[in-house]
């Protein structure tokens, strides 16, 4: 914003309202900030306010590949939480329990087997496939010489085309090892939690933990102007690398392996709370619409969340080239 307020005088904002906004919690509930965005501001139905384009500024390198890719599309993304509650006793007497450590051991170990063999998972060639994991877990347990009371394991799962959040909670309810354990006894509870944590505002979104897939179509006019801008700004520029390193000079329009505030912007298609007005050409695959969305940022995605992170600085530069150009050059061709 910074740069295009400078270059103001040069028509860096003409015929472009900009909004620029921060969220402080993407990484545990992805979409947070725009999901109160689409409860609260868009459906005050003021046309200025519905975004013709939402640009992301996450890191869009792929180590296997170049940096500063344009992403136009991710995966979707759950929490799936399964919930184990036994009976506790002392551990001297075990018999006198219900386990749910060893029993969640055992769903544990079948959810990987069962992923391993790609069972109830679907691919797609451009977002790639469904995958999931263990990534969190809990015991409540009186003491280390105790048996536990409850054990709570969440998994991260990635939607992909085709795949919904029903089947994927679906696919771990099938597992035998979840039978085995009801038919011992122990309660077993599978779902998508609900996120309760409120904002440093003390706002409190109370949605599930659920975020969709969404995807720009690479002949969209949003995608077809930032690729004009890279080629404007970025190109002539890693043509004068001596050192180019993993820059491209040919942009690269790809998608993300992570997920990114992208998914807070989707909403039902059936919506009424918010009239998006013809002109701003929103996606709408029948289910969901979405304004059209890309991203272009430093670092690349196999470094994040990693001791040893870093970012090339020459990534930051020609990344706010791109974006700083994007508005106008995109309002010029509306215009055509």
């Amino acid at each position: 914003c910074k740069i295009m307020l400078e270059l103001k005088q040069y028509g860096a904002l003409k015929g472009v309202i900009i909004r620029s906004y921060g969220t402080v919690t993407e990484e545990d509930n992805d979409g947070g900030g725009p999901i109160f965005l689409t409860r609260t501001l868009f459906r005050e139905h003021k046309p200025e306010v519905i975004p013709d384009c939402v640009i992301i500024t996450e890191g869009t390198g792929d180590s296997r590949s170049t940096a500063l890719g344009i992403y136009r599309g991710q995966r979707g993304r759950m929490t799936i939480q399964c919930e184990i509650v036994g009976k506790s006793c002392h551990g001297s007497m075990p018999w006198e329990g219900l386990n749910p450590l060893e029993w969640g051991g055992r769903i544990l170990a079948e959810a990987n087997d069962q992923y391993e063999r790609k069972e109830t998972f679907k691919d797609d060639k451009f977002l790639c496939g469904g995958t999931r994991t263990a990534s969190w877990c809990q015991l409540d347990t009186p003491s280390d010489c105790a048996v536990p009371e409850r054990f709570v394991i969440k998994f991260d799962r990635r939607l992909t085309v085709g795949e919904t959040p029903q089947a994927a909670i679906a696919a771990i309810e099938q597992l035998k090892s979840v039978a085995n354990a009801r038919q011992a006894g122990l309660k077993v509870t599978v779902q998508a939690p609900v996120y309760t944590e409120p904002t440093w505002t003390n706002y409190k979104l109370n949605n599930p933990q659920i975020y969709p897939a969404w995807v720009t179509p690479a002949d969209h006019p949003v995608i077809k102007a930032v690729v004009s801008s890279y080629e404007r700004c970025a190109t002539p520029e890693i043509k004068k690398m001596s050192n180019k390193l993993k820059f491209t000079e040919t942009p690269r329009a790809e998608r993300w392996i992570f997920s990114t505030d992208g998914v807070g912007y989707v909403v039902p298609s059936n919506s009424v709370d918010i009239v998006v007005p013809k002109e701003k050409q929103w996606i709408d695959n029948g289910a969901f619409k979405h304004p059209p969305i890309f991203g272009i940022g430093a670092g690349f995605e196999q470094n994040c969340h990693k001791i040893g992170e870093n970012v090339d600085t020459r990534e930051l530069q020609h990344a706010m080239a791109v974006i700083a150009r994007f508005p106008s050059l995109f309002a010029q061709q509306q215009q055509k």
